[in-house]
């Protein structure tokens, strides 16, 4: 699937706000946590209260809501909830106003979510005893194991695409690490789960061998 960069942008940004200030702000301020999952066809709250995002749509209950054209507020005051980021935890975040129009076109918001769908079914292969995270701050879908953190993001400020990261705690040396915090391969280099498992495999070995960079 091909779409424009500047669309993907667009959506990512909104799901993200929606990510931040709709689902995990709320649900800090309900249930103590910021975590979000992966869920099919998009990602949801993992305690109180029940959120989804499913492609263009928030889920509430019985209730769809479409996201384009919509603001946070909007959207959270449908849900009965009060929108919101939560406060003092992180400085990170997605920039989206309570008050921003959001645009979520329905191709982007389709790739966007296959990725955290795939990252998902990898990483559970890789690692199944631990629970994949998706954070609110960064909104990529991750876990930590043996001080590397292993994850795919729909993209950022480091590459303009979904992309499946390694970054180990301490920096490593040697040209499979090709980013300032590890490792980073755009997910249209890795088709199929099983390349996204072997990207993390190979990174997940390399970071136990591979020699550490020191300042």
């Amino acid at each position: 699937m091909t779409v424009d960069p500047r669309t993907l942008g667009t959506a990512r940004r909104s799901l993200h706000g929606v990510a931040e200030l709709v689902l995990a702000g709320p649900q800090y301020r309900q249930s103590g946590t910021i975590r979000l999952k992966a869920v099919p066809g998009g990602f949801g709250t993992v305690r109180a209260p029940d959120l989804r995002v499913r492609e263009t749509e928030l889920v509430c209950g019985d209730r769809e809501i479409p996201l384009n054209g919509a603001t946070c507020r909007e959207l959270a005051a449908a849900a009965n909830i009060e929108a919101g980021a939560a406060e003092n935890l992180y400085e990170d975040g997605s920039g989206v106003g309570l008050d921003d129009v959001l645009s979520v076109d329905a191709e982007a918001a389709h790739r966007i979510q296959e990725a955290f769908g795939r990252a998902h079914d990898a990483l559970s292969r890789f690692a199944p005893e631990i629970a994949s995270v998706l954070w609110p701050e960064h909104f990529d879908l991750a876990i930590s194991l043996d001080e590397v953190n292993y994850g795919v993001s729909p993209g950022d400020a480091h590459l303009d695409e979904p992309y499946a990261y390694a970054g180990p705690w301490k920096p490593r040396q040697g040209s499979f690490w090709n980013a300032s915090f590890g490792a980073a391969r755009p997910l249209r280099l890795l088709p199929g789960t099983t390349a996204l498992f072997d990207f993390f495999m190979e990174a997940r070995d390399r970071a136990a061998h591979d020699p550490e960079r020191h300042p």
